[in-house]
């Protein structure tokens, strides 16, 4: 998920001038509460996450797949994925000259984690049974800190969060406290740990319904702007069969409907987790065993591929070591097997193609395609959401002091900044069906910077189009949506949808060169 293109805002304004205007903002505020320790340290925070990389979190619920897709989305095994005592706990990752794991307590005391490797796919375990901490006696984890050189890290910081639905309601809570706190005793404001959220759902449950709403609720209203929906674990969905991902891709479509009913996710994409980093993370003697397999005769292989347990047989004649077996089922399952299989016998040759192929087909490059229109190239934008969402909390916190005079400012920011503006309207659009033409839609959808915030992709224009066009595009697209919304016969809602792509148009306007 990288950041590539300063997207283009009203009357001129530039995501970076967002966030001058938020660094301003939330300078001012430290100076209105200079006395109030526990407020600097918010305004503190809300400074450096206006410098730092966006923060992303995966949540869902007990076993959908979060670690594993944390792992597929960096390409190493930074996450445990067996069930110990550091998945119980809130796990933020970094970027980081080499690796180390710190636990923390909640009064700030520190201890180095030692890390344990294994085979696998359980391959790294966070060993928290002995900590030694800085300061004298004893302490609960309150959160893992973990920092890895890694450049998917470098531009996101991803956030490891406690099953949902975990039997133990303290566990749960610490995924709620860090995506929809509360306040925090003695009243005080709590701030939202991430910027955007990816959801992993392997069945739409009350649960899950209950707490996306919560999550767009947000404290108050100030919750992540971007939440990504994935159908997790997509090749169990079929029971591990070769059209496994199909079978996810119509539950991911009922999903995405159930959900768009509610306004509560973006886009629900299913991914097969397992896969997907087993993919990036091939090795030459699992490609070799995969060649080997493809020479067994197809209702042989067939055979064994009914159940794990008779696939990894010490007595199957199988021409693949019962051990390696094993460790392709641990790391593959069985729908990458059969899928690997069927790929040799099409005719792939070397182990980085077939890396290539499996990455296709577990979904992955789909959700981080997604991940980049929605949450990459918004990044300035959602991070400016959180700090003035939470700057605005601060100052409500603050009546009757010069709080009073700077809170309007704030609020005028959120509602004002064309990019927050953009980022609800496309939500709502997958919920409202707004009596415009299907291709007026889709314009509608594009020019909202739903397939990119590009000036050539928000105007549907090929990459390597010259300014002259691009000036003449947005310029009719401009009189195109003020004339849409001005109809006689255009509803409130429509009329406001075709305002704010006239001032997305504007904005790319703005952003040429003079």
């Amino acid at each position: 998920m990288t950041h590539r293109f300063d997207t283009a805002a009203p009357a001129g304004r530039t995501t970076s001038t967002v966030l001058a205007e938020a660094h301003e903002l939330v300078a001012a505020a430290a100076r209105v509460v200079d006395r109030d320790d526990y407020s600097r340290g918010l305004l503190a925070d809300c400074a450096y996450r206006l410098r730092a990389p966006l923060r992303v979190a995966l949540a869902g619920s007990i076993k959908a797949g979060k670690s594993t897709l944390l792992n597929a989305l960096v390409g190493q095994a930074v996450a445990p994925t067996d069930a110990t005592e550091c998945t119980r706990v809130v796990t933020w990752y970094r970027d980081g000259a080499t690796p180390a794991v710190t636990a923390y307590a909640a009064d700030g005391a520190r201890a180095n984690v030692i890390v344990r490797r294994g085979g696998g796919a359980h391959g790294l375990t966070f060993d928290l049974s002995a900590l030694t901490w800085d300061v004298a006696g004893p302490r609960e984890v309150d959160h893992l800190e973990v920092d890895w050189p890694s450049a998917a890290l470098a531009q996101t910081t991803i956030i490891d969060t406690p099953g949902t639905s975990s039997l133990s309601r303290e566990v749960s809570q610490r995924t709620a406290r860090l995506l929809t706190p509360a306040e925090v005793e003695g009243g005080s404001p709590a701030a939202p740990g991430a910027d955007a959220v990816v959801y992993l759902l392997r069945r739409l449950d009350a649960t899950d319904v209950r707490f996306l709403e919560q999550l767009g609720a947000g404290a108050g209203g100030a919750g992540p702007l971007g939440v990504i929906g994935v159908v997790s674990r997509a090749d169990e969905i079929g029971a591990g069969r070769i059209d496994a991902l199909h079978s996810a891709r119509d539950v991911a479509a009922r999903f995405a409907g159930e959900l768009e009913r509610t306004g509560l996710c973006q886009a629900v994409i299913p991914v097969a987790g397992l896969l997907a980093y087993a993919a990036s993370t091939l090795r030459q003697p699992e490609f070799a065993a995969f060649e080997a397999l493809a020479t067994v005769p197809a209702e042989v292989l067939g055979d064994a591929l009914l159940s794990a347990d008779r696939f990894a047989r010490a007595d199957s004649a199988l021409p693949v070591a019962p051990e390696l077996r094993a460790q392709l089922v641990d790391r593959f399952g069985l729908f990458g097997i059969r899928m690997a299989n069927m790929l040799i016998r099409l005719g792939v040759r070397d182990s980085g193609s077939l890396a290539a192929e499996l990455a296709a087909r577990s979904g992955i490059e789909e959700l981080r395609s997604v991940l980049e229109v929605q949450f990459g190239q918004r990044a300035e934008e959602l991070k400016a959401h959180s700090a003035l969402s939470t700057l605005d909390r601060i100052l409500t916190a603050h009546p009757g002091t010069e709080a009073d005079r700077l809170l309007p400012r704030v609020r005028a920011r959120l509602a004002d900044v064309h990019g927050f503006t953009e980022l609800r309207l496309l939500g709502r659009l997958r919920t409202e069906e707004l009596p415009l033409p299907a291709p007026v839609l889709a314009d509608l959808h594009r020019i909202l910077g739903g397939t990119g915030v590009a000036a050539h992709l928000r105007l549907g224009l090929p990459v390597d189009v010259d300014p002259r066009t691009v000036r003449a595009t947005a310029f009719d697209a401009v009189r195109t949506w003020r004339n849409r919304a001005a109809h006689p016969l255009a509803d409130q809602a429509t009329a406001t949808a075709c305002r704010a792509a006239a001032r997305s148009a504007e904005g790319i306007l703005a952003a040429l060169p003079r």
